[in-house]
């Protein structure tokens, strides 16, 4: 009997996940927690194990299409069990890459979801919850338009609203209609929005391809993060000497324990002490009322060839010099090889990003929500300082603390980075 192959649902928030990339072909023999196929959520890249031994005998999603959390996506069937045959490709795929722009209007139209109009009944408490459960993106999707979800019939599962219902639903025309007329005092005289202007010239040389998955999703939320935050920025000039001495004393120390004592490890735990000094720096907003965490979970941004990915330390505050390293070292590791879990890139309270290490002097980064504050390392360079009246070459580093305004003011980031930079500067060798 084949074995039924479905979406995973990597973490309780996610809806739907994209196949990025089958790793088996039909026909493949393939054995049990073999990586079979790699996909991209809201959350995380992961390579997924087939959940039985045998054959590849049917691939029923193809790369680049996202299905809802358990949906079949592939049949393996015993060793020995003849694969199906490859359907046959689509007469319309040229008519297609060339469809004018109306064919391309009416399609989003049709496959939108229904419009709205009054609310769902819901057979239940349960089937409410259920209707109304999104991801992250979906939510931040429909408050930029003004949608109600609990208005849409989703495609998901248990009729939850996914990112292709919302986003066909919004480039319908629907989402216009639905929205309430807002009055103004003074007549105001509409102008037609001008229609996009190409990039490019027709005949310019250019090369043009699709945007990957994980470049798609984090375009959407810098996006929205920066709708969402008014973000501002302090830059605090810290002098890394004593982290330096520290470092090449304990460095073997450390290697001889199986881990590697970094500038992002010194940083990282003087940042989770400074954290609980300023506890307006470990929260979120939620309407009219900040939610401040308890738990202080280190986001480690890690650079990936195709994008960003921020793993999660949680309890961070709760580890000594020696544990900040080691889960440093076993995250970014697992980034790279995209062996990370949805649970170890959700939760962050608090970012730390390190442009430095790829040389920039420092960095400006965007907050990822729903935290309020993030903290972006610039690189250790020798530069000439003064010291007590007298020039010096000292290992100096930027650090630079990107805010949310509508909760943290220039005084308290003022305070916030001060207090690092003095852990930093005066770092207690009792620690490491």
């Amino acid at each position: 009997m084949a074995t039924e192959v479905v979406m995973p649902q990597m973490g309780e928030s996610i809806a739907e996940g994209t196949i990025v990339r089958w790793i088996k072909k039909v026909g493949d023999a393939i054995d049990r927690d073999e990586p079979l196929f790699e996909i991209s959520t809201d959350k995380v890249d992961a390579e997924i194990p087939s959940p039985g031994a045998g054959v590849l005998l049917e691939i029923m999603v193809k790369e680049g299409e996202t299905v809802p959390v358990n949906s079949v996506v592939a049949r393996i069937g015993a060793a020995g069990e003849k694969a199906a045959a490859a359907p046959a490709p689509a007469a319309a795929v040229a008519e297609t890459t060339t469809a004018p722009a109306a064919v391309v209007a009416q399609t989003s139209v049709a496959a939108a979801p229904a419009a709205v109009g009054a609310p769902v009944e819901y057979a239940n408490e349960l089937d409410a919850r259920l209707r109304t459960k999104s991801s992250p993106v979906v939510r931040n999707i429909a408050k930029e338009h003004g949608i109600d979800i609990r208005q849409l019939n989703g495609s998901g599962i248990s009729g939850r609203v996914t990112k292709k219902d919302i986003l066909d639903f919004v480039e319908s025309g629907a989402a216009t209609k639905a929205a309430p007329a807002v009055v103004d005092v003074a007549p105001v005289t509409a102008k037609a929005a001008p229609a996009a202007k190409s990039p490019f010239a027709p005949g310019e040389n250019v090369r043009i391809e699709p945007m990957g998955i994980m470049r798609k999703k984090i375009g959407e939320h810098m996006v929205s993060s920066l709708r969402t935050s008014p973000h501002v920025y302090s830059a605090y000039e810290v002098d890394f000497g004593r982290i330096d001495e520290i470092r090449l004393k304990k460095k073997a120390e450390y290697e001889a324990a199986g881990a590697k004592l970094t500038y992002t490890a010194f940083i990282a735990k003087a940042t989770v002490d400074t954290i609980r000094q300023f506890p307006f720096s470990n929260a979120s907003i939620d309407g009219e009322n900040i939610i401040y965490k308890r738990d202080i979970n280190l986001g480690i941004a890690v650079a990936l060839d195709q994008g960003l990915i921020v793993p999660v330390i949680r309890n961070a505050d709760e580890r000594n010099m020696l544990g900040i390293c080691r889960a440093i070292q076993d995250l970014s590791g697992r980034a790279r090889s995209k062996q990370l879990k949805a649970d170890e890139v959700q939760g962050g309270t608090f970012t730390i990003t390190n442009p430095g290490i790829f040389g920039a002097v420092f960095g400006l980064p965007i907050i990822s929500q729903p935290q309020v504050a993030i903290l972006g390392v610039g690189s250790v360079d020798k530069r000439v300082v003064v010291i007590d009246d007298m020039i010096a070459i000292r290992p100096m580093c930027y650090l630079t603390l990107g805010y949310d305004h509508r909760l943290i003011d220039g005084a308290d980031a003022g305070r916030f980075l001060q207090a690092l930079k003095d852990r930093l500067q005066d770092f207690d060798e009792g620690w490491v």
